[in-house]
């Protein structure tokens, strides 16, 4: 479990692609500072295993499954990644809570830039934008935002410049493909209500 508040952004080292996975081996420093092999570390919003610890790395082995739903199947060498270890659960939660199972991908279709903030606009599948709500909390890449408001095709979220300074986001462009995990609460509602009737 993730609380969707980036501890820093890391840079994928090595990519080994495999029949059916890539084993993938990324850099950074402060999330290395307690991990150990087995622990659980959200990359872009993905929840990952460590597998191996060398120096400044850290491995993850990534399924077919997972790069088929999740954008981590584009990942190219030197590509930057918003990372979050594991939440302990004696911390306060800054963000949402954040499983770390991506639902789908979005597309960015429109960034607004302000001297004070930016908008973006993200495309999302009607099947996963039924389960967000305006000013509800959604996980883009892994961060926790609250959603602005909501369109036909998808949902807007305004970001302040201490979001983008500390995630991937300031690099987002038109058509990039983002993780999305939407709020839990609306998917447990619906598999509840499901039951009853």
């Amino acid at each position: 479990m993730f609380s969707g508040i980036i501890e820093e952004i890391g840079c994928v080292e090595k990519i080994d692609t495999l029949a059916q996975s890539k084993k993938v081996a990324i850099s950074c420093k402060k999330v290395l500072s307690d991990v150990l092999i087995g622990d659980s570390i959200s990359v872009n919003g993905v929840c990952l295993t460590v597998t191996n610890i060398e120096n400044n790395l850290f491995y993850v082995d990534i399924i077919q499954e997972t790069l088929n739903r999740s954008n981590l199947g584009d990942l190219d060498y030197r590509s930057y990644v918003n990372l979050e270890r594991a939440m302990m659960y004696n911390q306060r939660v800054s963000g949402h809570l954040v499983q770390g199972h991506v639902d789908t991908q979005a597309k960015v279709i429109n960034i607004n830039k302000t001297d004070e903030w930016t908008e973006i606009d993200f495309l999302i599948e009607p099947k996963f934008k039924k389960y967000c709500i305006e000013k509800g909390s959604i996980a883009i890449d892994g961060v926790s935002l609250t959603i602005a408001s909501i369109s036909d095709i998808g949902v807007k979220v305004a970001l302040i410049p201490h979001t983008l300074s500390n995630t991937i986001l300031s690099g987002y462009q038109i058509k990039q493909k983002v993780n999305i995990e939407t709020d839990m609460v609306g998917k447990f509602i619906e598999n509840f209500s499901g039951m009853v009737n």
